[in-house]
């Protein structure tokens, strides 16, 4: 039997496996995914988490269950490349005859001494977990700082607010605001709902070092205090993608053709946060990347052609706790409780159709 191997069971590595599936197999292939979980979590939802809004196994997607589909969990530290094997710690290798790497991202800490130590992360499941048992231990009127004024700190920003009326919230960001690389409008809306529920946002900070309960501002002499910090202040590669000897763009993000694959091993794939595109990562972005792949590897199956459109999205979906929300449909802005209303239908349907 050949083996197509997806490395991740994110939204892009599960929406290869359910396109591949649902799809005419071939019957001298079998699909085999390895993730650390039995289950997809819902990254987008994480910051609901943290917050304690939501319990995690409502945040959890079973992984399908069909004859034709292994499920392997583990640990994957590297990639044979040129042996078109895949490493994981404690198990034998595993070959593979087609392989997408949709491993997902960690957090950039910008070489920013003890930011990764004295943070919370909100990349993983186990680690959002983490972050919401300190939050909860947070006693009353304790202050929580949210370094990252992106999507995700505003969400969690939010969402906490909600979960914990009592504590003191603040936003740290290098930028002038919050939401930069949203339009002015968003940004007005948004800022006026901080306000209105006392979430403090400070711009133009540039954090150098960090100590247990002190943030360093290189622009300003006095520390900023802190009783639990939350980092959201950007993405890059996992670490495997990091260390791979390939083309890459700025980003650290793999270089890849047209139909999702290196270049060189045109049997990888890469999807997700860790492949080079011309828009930001996401689970939309990586969703429709795990579809095409789909079409390509049944294209390949066929000895066909593949046509792939150019991937074009929806737009951006923001919560501000569970009454209102942003957003972004093209170039239109919503704000209020329609958006949040649409985020949730977004919710629901990804939970109804991968599990």
């Amino acid at each position: 039997m050949k083996r197509f191997v997806i490395l991740g069971g994110g939204y892009g590595g599960l929406t290869v496996a359910n396109e591949l599936l649902e799809n005419h197999l071939p019957e001298d292939v079998v699909v085999v995914l390895i993730d650390r979980m039995p289950f997809q979590g819902l990254k987008t939802e994480y910051y609901s988490l943290v917050a304690g809004t939501s319990a995690d196994i409502d945040l959890r997607v079973s992984f399908p269950s069909d004859p034709r589909l292994i499920v392997t969990y583990g640990e994957v530290t590297d990639i044979d490349l040129h042996g078109k094997q895949v490493i994981m710690a404690g198990q034998e290798p595993l070959d593979y005859d087609w392989l997408v790497i949709a491993l997902g991202c960690t957090d950039n800490y910008h070489g920013i001494e003890g930011a990764e130590l004295y943070s919370h992360s909100i990349q993983t499941f186990s680690s959002s977990r983490k972050a919401y048992q300190a939050l909860g231990d947070v006693k009353p009127y304790g202050q929580v700082t949210i370094v990252g004024g992106g999507l995700s700190g505003v969400e969690v920003a939010a969402e906490l607010r909600e979960a914990r009326p009592d504590l003191n919230l603040r936003i740290l960001d290098r930028g002038p605001s919050i939401l930069s690389a949203f339009p002015g409008r968003l940004q007005h809306y948004v800022s006026s709902w901080f306000n209105e529920h006392e979430v403090e946002m400070r711009g133009r900070v540039a954090l150098h070092k960090l100590e247990e309960g002190l943030l360093h501002d290189t622009n300003n002499p006095i520390p900023i205090r802190t009783d639990v910090t939350v980092w959201t202040a950007g993405i890059q590669p996992v670490g495997i993608v990091q260390r791979m000897k390939l083309p890459k763009d700025h980003q650290g993000r793999l270089i890849i053709n047209e139909f999702h694959q290196l270049p060189n091993h045109t049997e990888v794939f890469v999807v997700g946060d860790c492949a080079s595109m011309s828009f930001s990562p996401s689970a939309q972005a990586a969703e429709a990347q795990g579809k095409q792949v789909a079409h390509v590897m049944h294209s390949i199956w066929h000895n066909e052609t593949p046509h792939l459109p150019k991937i074009k999205l929806k737009g951006v979906l923001g919560s501000l706790g569970k009454k209102a929300g942003f957003g972004l449909m093209g170039r239109t802005p919503i704000m209020g409780r329609v958006p949040r209303i649409l985020k949730s239908g977004v919710l629901w349907r990804s939970k109804r159709h991968s599990g």
